[in-house]
C-alpha cells in the first residue's frame, strides 16, 4: 500500500532577510521548525535547513534498509547508529552526502558488514531519490 507524507513551509520576506516555518503535517511529531537562509548557508543557530531535513530522512531510510538486509541474511543487527552529513555550497547546491554507520551485529565480520552497508546505501529509497548527488559511506562494526 502506498503512503504519502506531507509537510509545508510558510516563508515570509526575501531570501536573505526572510524566514520560514516548516510544519510536519502527516505526523505532527516534530512540530513547527524555523528555517532561514542563514541557518542554511551559515550557522544553524537553533534553526533547521533543507539539508538537515534531508540528512534526517537519509539516515533513517538507510538504517531501515540496512537493518532489513542484515535480517534477511540471517544476521539481524542489535543496534545501528547512522549519521548523514549533507554538504551545501551556496551557488552550487548540495554537493555531497556522507553516511556513517556503526553497528552491533552478532555473527558477521567487518568485510561483510561493509559490503551489505554499501548495498543498502545504493538501494535505500532516499538514496535512489538523491542519486544525482555523490553519496559516500563509512561503515564499521562496533
Amino acid at each position: 500500500m502506498a503512503t504519502t507524507r506531507s509537510a509545508h513551509t510558510v516563508w515570509e520576506g526575501d531570501l536573505l532577510e526572510g524566514n520560514g516555518v516548516v510544519t510536519f503535517d502527516s505526523s505532527g511529531a516534530i512540530g513547527e521548525q524555523p528555517v532561514t537562509w542563514a541557518s542554511r548557508a551559515q550557522d544553524a543557530d537553533g534553526k533547521t535547513s533543507p539539508e538537515e531535513l534531508i540528512a534526517a530522512a537519509h539516515s533513517s531510510c538507510f538504517s531501515m534498509a540496512f537493518s532489513n538486509m542484515l535480517a534477511k541474511a540471517g544476521t539481524p543487527p542489535t543496534r545501528l547508529v547512522t549519521s548523514a552529513d549533507v554538504t551545501f555550497q551556496p551557488g552550487e547546491g548540495i554537493t555531497g552526502i556522507h553516511l556513517t554507520v556503526e553497528g552491533t551485529v552478532p555473527g558477521i565480520d567487518g568485510d561483510t558488514f561493509a559490503s551489505v552497508a554499501e548495498e543498502a546505501k545504493t538501494g535505500c529509497p532516499v538514496s535512489q531519490a538523491l542519486k544525482a548527488v555523490p553519496i559516500t559511506l563509512s561503515a564499521k562494526l562496533a
